[in-house]
Parts: structure tokens; sequence; C-alpha cells
């Protein structure tokens, strides 16, 4: 089939911006993230965005920035015109650069833009709609810039078949305000709507401290109770943020933020960097919450891979998949022992009765005494009156005798008869005091109740001692009798070379053969038969991804967690007292100990606030 020849002609500015506007709005969260940063960029320190129609309908962002003049107004929704980019393009250190957000959102809805910058007695107003561009107008308004977007996808219908419900959209506008909002803590952010909850994030001091301040009122109150402060830099990359500690994870990764130099970005590199970090904490269907920040030169990250400005390109991703799978490392290293508190929280949630926790009671309700008789107080009438002996002689005091067991126990005494010990009560996990089920150890410090997983609690003591053991040294390696040659891509060849020696320290003995070929001699003995090939293949696939060789490690470290999981203290073994304090000493010096190495909890901690709570007494 042949087709008449076609002449080259130049498309119109419409047919161009709204070409464009396929790549940088995909949905109404994408106009809401360019004109948020847009206000950012403008220097706003107050935003309010206000939605209607899940933003199909309306959208309305409106900052007091700095503003633009009126003779600005036709450039600002013009494409390719900016203020934030000079002549290099490797020099960006504004949220916006490209100068195509306002003419995209143009060419596909209606637009109007309305702006007074400060010092000036009035404000003005230029529309688009459908790519047609209004002239400009004065009009009244406060200091700063006001965006409104009316009929989103209007001139492209098509592009509405494709969006999700109001609701999917109201969330994913939720969303974007609140990824924004963790990255500038010093803006006050207010989203309102007729299709949502007013969503209201208060300006805090741009520190460390106003930073878990954001992170709570984004993330939630439990995230900042359960967080890890994350602090590293390495050769002029600098990391910063909060991660949460093993035993608080989620069912998936929408709770992990990732900000370069303060824009927000979703990387394959960051998310495998997390999953690094936590790779014998967590088990492969949970994932931490993190909110990090990475600070480099502008010159060392690309951030123009995509007009969308999500992705980045890392001049040296080994450099910031190291800094941040060290760091988080780090953290959970010197952090000691931390249970989760939202196991607390179930446990105090267990003990409710059922109609307390259908009405979200946080403790049950104080004992309320009985109503005073409408005539008053009686000693013969009231619930409260004492016995009189002569009525109860059966349990008048002389009868008591009979049923007299001696003295009781003192509270030392009763203490002796498990741990005599006073000095361990201060300890984390305290002191031991019960065995229940043959696998739990209820311990008791000074403020709180520990209640211990034995088997969960020895599986991660036996791995973190294999571990050690096994990475202290060279591992042992079992030579093949004849060399297994794997053909392979030169390119992956070369990957593979270079990782040589360390894959040898953990008993992978492999040599160039040739162009496009690994020779292996020796595999690790812990692996036992192994298939060559898709080994190798699979070390060369993710050296390729994140130029690391880190697949190796995880399979002998999986056998090491086989292992400890066999040899540890196993459920239904009754332990002595000094078995169970010996037990809790180890989790306390043993880093990570707060969870198995499948992910779950070892012990969960309960104030003794929170069991007066639980009896009413506060």
């Amino acid at each position: 089939m042949t087709t008449a020849p076609r002449t080259i002609r130049q498309l119109t500015d419409t047919v161009i911006n709204q070409i464009a506007a396929g790549e940088v709005i995909e949905r109404p969260a994408s106009v809401v993230k360019e004109l948020v940063e847009n206000a950012l960029d403008a220097g706003a320190t107050r935003i309010e965005v206000a939605t209607a129609g899940g933003g199909l309908s309306l959208i309305r962002v409106t900052d007091n920035g700095g503003g633009m003049p009126p003779e600005e107004l036709p450039l600002a929704v013009s494409r390719h015109c900016t203020s934030k980019l000079t002549d290099d393009i490797h020099d960006i250190r504004s949220l916006g650069f490209r100068g195509e957000a306002l003419p995209s959102i143009g060419s596909v809805a209606r637009l109007s833009l309305r702006s007074r910058p400060e010092g000036a007695d009035s404000a003005a107003e230029i529309s688009v709609e459908g790519g047609r561009v209004s002239a400009v107008k004065p009009v009244a308004a406060n200091r700063g810039t006001t965006v409104e977007v009316r009929d989103l996808f209007f001139a492209t219908p098509a592009r509405l078949k494709f969006m999700k419900s109001e609701r999917a959209e109201t969330a994913a506008i939720t969303e974007v305000v609140k990824r924004m909002a963790l990255a500038f803590p010093h803006v006050r952010f207010t989203l309102t709507g007729s299709d949502r909850n007013t969503l209201e994030l208060a300006a805090v001091p741009a520190d460390g401290e106003g930073l878990l301040r954001r992170i709570a009122q984004v993330m939630g109150r439990d995230f900042a109770e359960n967080t890890l402060p994350i602090e590293a830099a390495r050769e002029g990359v600098s990391l910063s943020g909060h991660a949460s500690i093993p035993s608080f994870s989620r069912g998936n990764a929408m709770l992990q933020y990732f900000y370069v130099n303060g824009r927000p970005v979703r990387d394959k590199l960051l998310t495998g960097a997390i999953r690094g970090a936590y790779m014998d904490a967590l088990p492969r269907d949970r994932h931490a919450v993190a909110a990090l920040f990475i600070t480099l030169d502008p010159a060392l990250v690309d951030v123009n891979v995509h007009p969308a400005k999500a992705d980045v390109r890392f001049r040296d991703p080994g450099l910031v998949r190291g800094l941040i799978v060290g760091a988080i490392r780090h953290a959970l290293e010197i952090s000691g022992m931390r249970a989760s508190t939202s196991g607390a929280d179930a446990m105090l949630a267990a003990f409710q009765r059922p109609e307390q926790r259908a009405a979200g009671h946080a403790a049950p309700q104080r004992y309320t005494p009985p109503p005073r008789p409408a005539n008053g107080w009686s000693a013969a009438t009231s619930p409260t009156r004492p016995l009189e002996i002569s009525a109860a002689p059966g349990f008048a005091e002389p009868d008591q005798a009979a049923f007299d067991v001696g003295a009781a126990l003192s509270a030392d005494a009763r203490a002796g008869e498990v741990e005599a010990a006073p000095e361990l009560m201060r300890t984390p996990l305290g002191a031991a005091r019960a065995q229940v089920h043959e696998n739990y150890i209820v311990a008791q410090t000074e403020d709180s109740l520990v209640i211990v997983d034995q088997h969960a609690a020895h599986e991660r003591l036996v791995y973190e001692a294999l571990k050690e053991a096994l990475h202290a040294r060279p591992l042992p390696a079992q030579m093949l009798l004849l060399p297994e040659i794997v053909d392979m891509p030169e390119e992956d060849a070369d990957r593979l070379s270079a990782h040589a020696a360390f894959l040898a320290r953990f008993g992978l003995g492999l040599e160039r053969f040739g162009p496009g070929a690994i020779a292996v001699r020796e595999t690790p003995s812990m692996l036992g038969k192994v298939d060559v090939p898709q080994l190798v293949r699979d070390l060369a696939d993710e050296i390729a991804e994140n130029d690391t060789a880190d697949t190796l490690k995880e399979r002998i470290d999986h056998i090491a967690a086989t292992m400890a999981c066999h040899g540890s203290v196993r459920s239904g073994r009754r332990l002595r007292a000094e078995e169970m304090n010996a037990l809790l000493r180890q989790m306390e010096a043993t880093p990570g100990s707060g969870t198995c190495n499948h992910g779950r909890p070892t012990y969960i901690e309960l104030k003794l606030t929170d069991i007066e709570r639980l009896f009413g007494r506060r």
C-alpha cells in the first residue's frame, strides 16, 4: 500500500502547545504541581489551593509571592519564556525552568492569570482559552499571583476518557501538595474545595525541629514518633531527613519521599537504595517510611530528563546510593533498640471493649458512681453502706482468721523469686519477671511493661552473629571441576570484571574469557549447587542498574537467616530466669534487634501510663 507524499509544514502554536501539554499536563495533579512550583519560585510564604470536581472543573492557586508587572503577562503565557534560566542549562536552581507550564495549560483549558507585583497600585489579568490569548486588562487584587484553571481538557476531550474518578484525582492533588509542603516547611499551605475536606499545613521554622513538625503534619504523628534522623555527607553530596525504624513499615512505598535540591522526585535508584538499606530488617513485601533530602551541586545532577521534571539522573549514582544505604544503616546501628509505638497502640486497642473500639475511645471510660437518691443520702439505703458484723457473722474478723495464709510477700521478696538485681530495672528491656505460654518473656522496667517474643529475638541475635562471622573474612569457595563459561554482552563482562575482587570475598571466583564471556572457576560453598549462568547474569544486571553486586551478598545473607531461624530458641521452650535476662541483655547490645530477620517486631513496650489508662486511673 502506497501513500501520497506529504509536504512538511510548520505546526500551529496551538497544536504545539497541545503536544507539550500531553507531556507536562497528564492530570489535574500535574497542573497543581506546576502552579505551586511557580508560586514557590516567586518567593511565596503562603499558598492557597482550591479545587472542584477533582480539579477538572476548577483549580485555583493563590500566592503572596513577588508577582508580575502587566507587560510580562503575555510572556508568561508564551512558550519558552522564563525568568529562571540562564544560558547554562546545567545551572538550574529553581523548581521550574522550561517555560512550558502556563501555555500548555492554556492550550487545553480556560486559564486566567491575575498578578500584582510589590509596590504596584493595581493588578493586571490575562486570559487564555484553548490557546487563544486575550488582551491584558487591569483588575483589583492583592499582592501576589492568582492562577485559575477551569474546564481542564475541554479543548482535548479525548484526554478526559483517561481520567480516574473524582475522588482519585482529588487524592492525587492532595499528595502533590503534601510532597511540596515537606520540602518547604516555612511556607503555609491551604487546600480547600467543594470536593475535599480542608487541609491546612501551618508554616514552621525551617530547622530540624520544624521539619519534624511538618513531617508529623504530612505523614502523621505515628511516623514522627517512630523515626530516625538521617545526616551524612560525602564528596560534595549531603543527605538529611528521617527514616522509620524497621518495626514501623508499610505495605507499599507510597510514603517514601525523595527531594533533590528541594525538588520532589521519583527515582528507581533512590527507591532501591532504601530497599538495600533495610535489606535484612524488612521482608520483601514491606516498605520503610522515609523523607530524605539530597543536596548537591546542580552540575552533578540532570533534572532535564523529562518535561514533568519528576525524574533525575546523577553523574555518580553509585555515590548517591552508597551514601543513602550507609547513612540509614549507621542510624539503625546507633539508635539501639526501639519498639514501634503502633505495636503498643494495637495492644491497647485489643484490651478495649468492642463498643469502645467502635466509638474510637483511646482507653476504657472511668467508673461512674451511681446517682444520688432524690431524698438525699441514707446509710441504710446506700449501695455502698458497710456490712454489719451481726448480719454477716461468717465474714466477721474472728471468723476470717481461718482463711489466713500468712504474711504477704513484699515487693522485694517477690522480685527476688525471679531476679534480685534492682539495677536491671533501669535497663532498656528491664528485668525478666515471667514466661507466658513458653514463648513470651514478660519484663519490667521502671516505667513500662515489656513483652518479648523469645524465638524472634534469638533469631535476630543468631543471624547477626552469623553475618559478622561470615563477612569478617573471605568466605570459603568450592572450585569447579571444569570452569563454567558464561556468554554475555561485552559491556556486562566488563562490569563483572571490574567487581571481581569484591565477588571473590564472597567466594565467587571469575575472570574474563575473551571479549564476550566470563569464566567462573569458584562458587560460594554456602550456596551448594547453584545455577552459575543465572547468578552471573543477575549480578551483571544489578551492576548495570545500581553499580553494586549485592545480589550475591543477599543470597548468602538469606542462607544465614535460614540457619538462624532453625538454630534459635524455639517457641515452647521453658527458660530459666537467668536465661531470660541473658537474652534481654544480648538484645540490648545487638543493633537491629527490634525486629527479627523477617521484619516482625521482637518486643512490644507498654508504658505504665498506658496501663493506668486501661484501668481508668488516668
